[in-house]
């Protein structure tokens, strides 16, 4: 896995600065993505509503409604499977990831078949949904999935689900990697580079919509996103039971005036065991306190979709005792 310098969010900029308080500090990182994704931007809203930097007012006089005496940090990373390992080997105290790569290491199934479980991962929260994109220029005449068979196609990061999701969502349109598609394995900001300047056919892309680079390549020489037909999408749903029908909705991205049908997986918030409940508990709830709706709100297209009452949606693994416990005291889990 490859794991990139951490970003400090403004709570932590601030709390560097008080270092010398005689306030307890606590630092906990989120692993994120690349920074073209929709991991690392959430990640960063996520991290300033949970941050309360030693010194700062209380939540009750203005200041933030984070756990005192934390500090979040955002680490961008390659993305799910990264993540994951970080967060079981101990390397991370949190981060984001699918919903199904999480399961896969969890039982060790799918992508961790004959690996170790990875027993230590528990679940904070579901986030938010994230859509697959297949993405082309809009001057390519590309229409239709099956019109990339011997075409340049980004499969995303080595240690990302990007790259599990494609070749799940390749195969069940025959394409193989290496024999029909002519792979490349980039961040989403690399390959719409290379799609701008001609060098790649197509990228697929795991993502809360919008995503950035997507909305510039639109917004310069224009983008495709290819949808499935009703037929493909059942019969990847059935393929591939962690993901769902969805659409990305016409209007999104300019020049992409009709909706795309296409399929999603939920985002998860993932934790270790070895964190201390109190901790979680205290993460939890600042995570749902009011004041943090207008962080998500604004803060990222997506956290929009980022709501107590689909917190616990499409959740397969064992939630955290501590967000256990704040859900059982918000009346969201018996």
């Amino acid at each position: 896995m490859r794991y990139r310098s951490a970003s400090l969010i403004g709570a932590g900029v601030l709390a560097l600065s008080l270092a010398g308080t005689a306030e307890a500090q606590q630092f906990f990182r989120i692993g994120t993505g690349t920074a073209g994704g929709t991991y690392y931007p959430v990640g960063g809203v996520i991290a300033t509503a949970i941050s309360n930097p030693p010194g700062s007012r209380p939540c009750d006089k203005g200041g933030s409604c984070g756990v005192p005496g934390l500090v979040a940090v955002t680490q961008s990373s390659d993305g799910s499977v990264a993540n994951v390992n970080a967060i079981q080997s101990g390397q991370m105290e949190s981060g984001i990831a699918q919903s199904d790569v999480a399961d896969w290491a969890f039982n060790a199934t799918g992508l961790y078949d004959g690996k170790p479980k990875a027993t230590k991962l528990r679940v904070i929260a579901n986030l938010f949904p994230e859509h697959i994109h297949v993405i082309v220029s809009g001057k390519s005449g590309i229409t239709a999935v099956e019109q990339l068979k011997g075409k340049r196609v980004n499969m995303g990061l080595p240690a990302s689900g990007t790259l599990v999701g494609a070749r799940l969502y390749f195969d069940a349109f025959g394409l193989k990697e290496g024999a029909d598609l002519k792979p490349e394995f980039l961040s989403p900001a690399q390959s719409v580079d290379r799609i701008r300047d001609g060098q790649l056919d197509a990228s697929f892309l795991i993502a809360g919509y919008p995503v950035a680079p997507v909305v510039e390549l639109s917004a310069t020489i224009g983008a495709g996103l290819l949808a499935l037909t009703p037929d493909m999408q059942a019969k990847i749903v059935k393929q591939v039971p962690y993901w769902a029908a969805a659409t990305i909705p016409a209007g999104t991205y300019k020049g992409i005036d009709k909706d795309v049908a296409t399929v999603a997986v939920g985002a998860q918030w993932l934790t270790s065991s070895d964190q201390p409940e109190e901790l979680v508990y205290q993460i939890t709830k600042a995570l749902w306190n009011d004041n943090t709706r207008a962080l998500l709100d604004n803060g990222h297209a997506k956290g929009k979709s980022i709501r107590k009452e689909t917190a616990l949606s499409g959740v397969s693994l064992p939630y955290h005792p501590g967000a256990e416990r704040f859900y059982k005291e918000a009346g969201l889990m018996k």
